[in-house]
């Protein structure tokens, strides 16, 4: 596994910890210029996925997936399709289910590993589409869904995907639960809390007799949501039999085509355990960086103006041009 020692990323001065490279690049970049064709693609029991379609003519596609309680709105996807709409490629944002505006059908949301619908969109997309050579992009959860997929798929993943990039993976989703949770984290942790609970809250006004809020007063961290939710409603017996299942990190040395694992060592959400080394004996396929600072999705350079693309964009578009 390459460890790529050296990083050219630089924030700019007034974003100078952590935190700040995480909240200010996600609150207050305005991205122009993307223009979005959704469809709606029934999955196989029955519910629904929402795809958002960037198209510039290419016979080269980017699939981006998204983060925890994000969706293809958010700027970290906004830019990241830009770069590649500006690079030559078709871009393909998909929401996970429950997310882009519109609640689900079927009692299950999404999940760190829901990789099934993932290899569902990427069939519709080679049945449907001429393309040549399909790139995988994801950003958080989104990223270990991604990282996940591949080393499943191992030598059998679809010849069209050549490559995939991601940025701030939770790669040990049980460490970064409790890192996410931590009282230095507390906004995060609430308003990821807040947000799912919102949506627990409609869902069980539509299926009554199989969802209830009365676990709510029970839960004051993810790990907790985590237990009462996500864990029985995707089939897993607890959280940490979820975290195990889902983490990528268990299925790195299975991935068989060039990836670049991209992860901050400032990154508040993350874990020690997601920082990888030579020793890890990892597949030689898989590259990965790690900058001193960037926080969590962000990668706002120094010196970036109006328009211009960020780091991350950047890296990921030279990683597919030249690896």
């Amino acid at each position: 596994m390459p460890i790529i020692l050296s990083s050219d990323y630089q924030p700019p001065a007034f974003l100078f910890n952590g935190h700040l490279q995480t909240i200010i690049p996600s609150q207050m970049r305005i991205v122009r210029g993307v223009h979005y064709e959704r469809i709606k693609i029934k999955t196989e029991d029955q519910d629904f996925l929402l795809l958002d379609w960037s198209k510039v003519g290419s016979d080269k596609l980017v699939i981006i997936s998204h983060g925890l309680e994000g969706d293809t709105y958010r700027p970290y996807m906004l830019g990241m399709v830009r770069a590649f709409n500006r690079a030559g490629y078709d871009a393909l944002a998909w929401n996970f289910r429950g997310c882009g505006g519109e609640m689900n059908e079927t009692l299950r949301f999404y999940h760190s590993g829901a990789t099934y619908d993932l290899d569902l969109l990427l069939r519709h997309v080679t049945q449907h589409h001429p393309y040549l050579q399909i790139v995988l992009v994801g950003f958080s959860l989104g990223a270990n869904l991604t990282l996940k997929y591949v080393g499943e798929q191992g030598g059998q993943i679809n010849p069209l995907v050549k490559k995939a990039i991601v940025f701030s993976v939770p790669l040990d989703l049980s460490s970064c639960a409790r890192k996410i949770s931590s009282n230095a984290n507390f906004i995060y942790s609430w308003r990821f809390l807040y947000n799912l609970k919102s949506k627990i809250r409609q869902k069980s006004r539509l299926m009554p007799d199989l969802l209830s809020i009365e676990h709510f007063p029970n839960i004051s961290t993810l790990k907790d949501f985590d237990d009462f939710y996500t864990a029985p409603l995707h089939g897993f017996k607890d959280a940490e039999d979820y975290y195990t299942k889902c983490s990528s990190l268990y299925i790195l040395s299975e991935i068989k085509i060039p990836t670049l694992i991209v992860n901050a060592r400032n990154d508040p959400f993350l874990a020690s355990s997601c920082f990888l080394t030579e020793e890890t004996g990892l597949s030689p396929c898989l590259f990965f960086e790690a900058p001193r600072q960037g926080g969590h999705c962000g990668f706002m350079q120094k010196g970036v103006k109006k328009d211009q693309n960020f780091w991350s964009e950047d890296r990921a578009v030279a990683f597919c041009q030249n690896g």
